[in-house]
Parts: C-alpha cells; sequence; structure tokens
C-alpha cells in the first residue's frame, strides 16, 4: 500500500477541519478530498467536490419533520457529489464529517468499508443548557421543545454510524446523551499558534482612524454575529458605568448583524440597533465603535492591542475567538458558563464574571483598565495555556495521529505514510 485516501465533508469546508486537511493534505502519501456547497471557502491543494443546495418550499411539510426534511434533501446532493469522487477511483480509507446538516446520512451506505469520524459540535436539549438559560426571552412551549429535540435526528444517525467522534471540548462532549460517550473523544480543532505568534510588534496604530498609543485603554468584544447567545446584550448593559468611570475608556465591538443562533428581536432589524435604543442615550457613542467584520490578520492586530477582551457566552459551543484572544494574551473577562470555565481558572488565567451580571461585569473590566500591572500575569498564562492545550501542531496533531493507530490504520500503514515516528514519539513524551 502506497497511500491513503481521506474525505472530508462539510457544507462550508473547510470551517472546523482547516488544520486537520491541511497537515494531512502535506503528507505525500495521503491524498486529501473535500465535499462542499459550491459556496464554500475550499482550500489550496484539496480538491473540493461541490454541490449546489437550496431551500425549497416547506409548507406542506409538518413543522416538527421541515429540518429534517432539509437535511434530507441535502444528503441526496452528497449522494451525487460521491459518486462522482468514485468515479474518479476515489475510494475514503477515513471520512471526517460535521453531521450537523445531514451530510453524514449517506455516507455508510456510499463508502461501506471507511471508517467515518463524525464531529459531535453540540447536542440541542429543551432545557438544561442553551434553551431556557436567558429568561429573557420567552420559552417555547411544548411544540418549540419538540422541534429542539427533533433537531439532533441528523446528528445522532450519524453517531450511530461513525466508529469514532471527536467534540472539541469536554463540556461539549458532556451535553451528548451518555451511551454516544464511549465513541466521543475530546479533540479540540486547534490554532496554529505559530502563526498568531508570527505578527510581531505591538498590533494596530489605527482603529477607525483613530491613534492607538501604548496603554491606551481599549476594551474589546468579538462575535460571528452580535447577539444574545453571546452576550452581546448583557455587554451592551454594562458600556454606560464602564464609560463613567474610565473616560478614556474606547470599546471596539468585531461582529455582523445577522444571527447565527436564536432569534432576531421583535421591534429592530437587528441586536445592534435594539440595544442601542435601549442604552444608546447614556453612552459616549463616540468612543464605541463597530467594526462589523474584520479580517482576519486586522482582527488578531486588534486583540494584540487590547486591555479587556469580554468574552460571553450562554452554555453553547465555545467560540474560536476566546482561545485566539487567549493566545495573544489579552486579559479576558468571561462569563461564568461552562464553556469558559473549562478553560479560564478565575485569577489565574483571566477573570470570571456572572454571565447576567452587568454591574459585576462592569466592575471588572474598570478594575482591568486602572490596573493593567497586576493583571500582566493572567495575560501570560492564558498564552501559556493556549499553548499547553490547544496548539495544533504540537497536541491537536498528534492525538489525531492516536486515534488513527487506535481505530483506522495498522502501524506498517502509518510508518508507510509517514506518521507513525510521529505518535511514537508523542507517546514517549508522555511516558509510554
Amino acid at each position: 500500500m502506497n497511500g491513503i485516501d481521506i474525505l472530508f465533508v462539510h457544507n462550508n469546508f473547510p470551517a472546523q477541519f482547516r488544520n486537520l486537511a491541511q497537515k494531512f493534505a502535506s503528507h505525500p502519501n495521503i491524498r486529501v478530498k473535500a465535499i462542499g456547497m459550491a459556496s464554500a471557502p475550499g482550500m489550496a491543494r484539496i480538491e473540493l467536490q461541490k454541490y449546489n443546495f437550496s431551500g425549497r418550499e416547506l409548507s406542506s411539510v409538518h413543522a416538527f419533520a421541515r429540518r429534517f426534511e432539509m437535511e434530507a434533501r441535502r444528503s441526496e446532493q452528497i449522494i451525487y457529489a460521491a459518486n462522482a469522487l468514485k468515479l474518479s477511483g476515489f475510494y475514503p480509507k477515513l471520512i471526517y464529517v460535521h453531521p450537523g446538516w445531514g451530510e453524514a446520512l449517506p455516507l455508510r451506505s456510499l463508502f461501506p468499508a471507511a471508517t467515518i469520524c463524525s464531529y459531535s459540535e453540540f447536542y440541542y436539549w429543551p432545557f438544561g443548557a442553551d434553551v431556557g438559560f436567558d429568561k429573557e426571552f420567552p420559552s417555547f412551549g411544548v411544540d418549540g421543545e419538540v422541534r429542539i429535540s427533533l433537531r439532533n435526528a441528523a446528528t445522532l444517525l450519524a453517531l450511530v454510524d461513525a466508529d469514532l467522534s471527536i467534540a472539541p471540548t469536554h463540556w461539549q462532549r458532556t451535553v451528548f446523551p451518555e451511551e454516544f460517550h464511549r465513541k466521543i473523544h475530546v479533540v479540540h480543532d486547534g490554532l496554529d499558534i505559530a502563526r498568531l505568534t508570527a505578527l510581531g510588534g505591538p498590533g494596530i496604530s489605527q482603529i477607525n482612524g483613530e491613534a492607538v498609543r501604548p496603554g491606551d485603554e481599549i476594551v474589546t468584544f468579538v462575535a460571528r454575529n452580535l447577539e444574545p447567545y453571546r452576550g452581546f446584550h448583557i455587554f451592551m448593559r454594562a458600556l454606560p458605568a464602564i464609560l463613567r468611570a474610565r473616560p478614556n475608556a474606547r470599546i471596539y465591538i468585531v461582529g455582523q448583524d445577522n444571527v447565527s443562533y436564536g432569534t432576531r428581536p421583535e421591534a429592530h432589524a437587528n441586536w445592534r440597533q435594539a440595544m442601542m435604543a435601549e442604552v444608546g442615550g447614556e453612552i459616549d457613542q463616540r468612543r464605541v465603535h463597530f467594526l462589523g467584520q474584520l479580517p482576519y490578520e486586522k482582527y488578531l492586530r486588534l486583540l494584540k492591542v487590547s486591555s479587556a477582551h469580554v468574552y460571553l457566552t450562554y452554555p453553547f459551543v465555545l467560540s474560536w475567538s476566546m482561545l485566539e484572544a487567549m493566545a495573544l494574551g489579552c486579559l479576558i473577562v468571561g462569563s461564568d458558563t461552562p464553556p469558559v470555565t473549562e478553560i479560564i481558572q478565575d485569577g489565574v488565567n483571566g477573570l470570571l464574571v456572572p454571565f447576567f451580571g452587568v454591574e459585576e461585569i462592569a466592575a471588572t473590566v474598570v478594575e482591568a483598565l486602572s490596573d493593567p500591572a497586576r493583571h500582566a500575569p493572567l495575560r501570560a498564562a492564558a498564552a501559556e495555556t493556549v499553548l499547553r492545550h490547544y496548539d495544533f501542531e504540537s497536541v491537536i496533531w498528534p492525538a489525531h495521529v492516536r486515534l488513527l493507530q487506535d481505530y483506522v490504520l495498522s502501524n506498517a500503514v502509518l510508518d508507510t505514510i509517514g506518521l507513525l515516528p510521529q505518535v511514537d514519539a508523542r507517546r514517549a513524551g508522555r511516558g509510554g
């Protein structure tokens, strides 16, 4: 055997698989291909078999079944895309798939001999996690609870078909039904720490046309979209007290006005407008800057000048942005919710605040701005935490290779494709 074929399936490929797919593709004896939507970003050196998919009118489908109907239609497109790969002679030995959109449904039938690794990002419960956490928003009632539970259908079917699964954090693993825990291994997506630290320098010198100097009081908040799931409404309510107490502080908010999770506000086009209508009259709007979505390098340089980085989240999926901020030595003011407390120890590598504690959040940010030297050890500890536990090259990649050894490939095959020395070296480093 001269090599192996590996397939990634994700509608927005590469998404969570970026580092892993890139690493596999760097090995000359591994052929990597992917399936994703025509709009997916894709990656250099990895052939992306694209499919088109658009939603159809579902008014005739029962409300409980509409999500699964869409997932089933999408899975049909996966069949066409996978068959195109098979016709080209591509038969993967290993498949990584995110099951959240139904793309895993036909894979076992398409590739019965493959080892399938499903990505266990989140399991939806109608209570006890994200849903019902924020009492400000009404419950969904019985009908809503049933719809929430049914969101798991494709994920559960994928777990049944999968030989193994990976979850990015321990807490995300715990939200899955206990009977599946034996299949789910905790392996984070990993960060390219070398790329992050290669930026060098003090960060950016201007933000929105304003000069940024060493020692400036810069408060940052980042989310893909500005919405309650990521505590945007709570953060905005803390701003009046922060700005009053620190007259030189400036607030920089990164995120778009769409909704990734939850619902839109009833009386406004987006949550930014809703919260500005609520607190805009209490803040100096000249010091609050909404930056929208930033190019990645500019976003990282913004984090480098942050004096305090506020990260709030419901009990839900942990954002990459918190770990990226930690890797760059930001002082994290984070919510005391399970995704955050798995990583942040209060007073050790960051500061924890109650998610709904508007006054506590404001006071903690004010304290951080007033005495940056006292919090410098927390910044250093944050960067060390990410390096020790979430660096892709030194931690995450060896974990994946160990899974290959345990589930997929013999030592002879690992040796042939050039991976055995890495797993052996890693195991020697941890005492066998």
